[in-house]
């Protein structure tokens, strides 16, 4: 599987795997042990990441959910609207909220056309109803005339709302 990454992630994790590689001991209050093997470990998932990553190159303009594509969905039950990157999350992700394609919204949302219903299920069982009303490539957004509202809900009636949002339980 690839992973989607944003320019500006890519450089990131870059930078990020080079500090890591030029770190070899850990800080003084860590177990040396310990420390290392998360270290190590951390630089496997970011090489991995690195290897696997398909950087800025826009997916097809067709309206097909998937990676690198900037969806806009509304929950059916509220009718609450919200826009974000379908990627590989960062923590200085930017302008857009970031879900995993492997997050349960990410799953469920993979290859849907706008006007299309899908459901997920979220951690108390409960089970969430969502239509795809858009889907951009990341790239063009800007340009789209279509508007990105940076993760934020914002309901039927036009007010944002902070409300809890259909988190990615897999984000590291």
């Amino acid at each position: 599987m690839t992973d989607w990454l944003t320019p500006e992630a890519h450089d990131r994790l870059r930078a990020e795997l080079a500090a890591l590689l030029a770190r070899p001991t850990p800080r003084a209050d860590d177990d040396p042990v310990t420390a290392g093997r998360r270290r190590e470990a951390r630089i496997r998932e970011v090489r991995d990441l690195l290897a696997r990553a398909v950087v800025g190159e826009d997916p097809p303009d067709d309206g097909v959910a998937e990676p690198g594509m900037v969806l806009t969905v509304r929950y059916d039950d509220t009718g609450e609207v919200e826009t974000f990157l379908l990627g590989v999350r960062d923590p200085e992700h930017g302008d857009v909220e970031v879900y995993s394609p492997g997050s349960p919204l990410g799953t469920a949302l993979t290859g849907a056309r706008p006007g299309e219903r899908r459901s997920y299920v979220v951690p108390n069982g409960a089970t969430v109803r969502v239509t795809l009303v858009d889907a951009v490539p990341y790239g063009r957004r800007a340009t789209s005339g279509r508007r990105v509202t940076s993760g934020r809900r914002v309901t039927a009636g036009g007010r944002v709302g902070d409300g809890v949002t259909a988190g990615d339980a897999s984000a590291s």
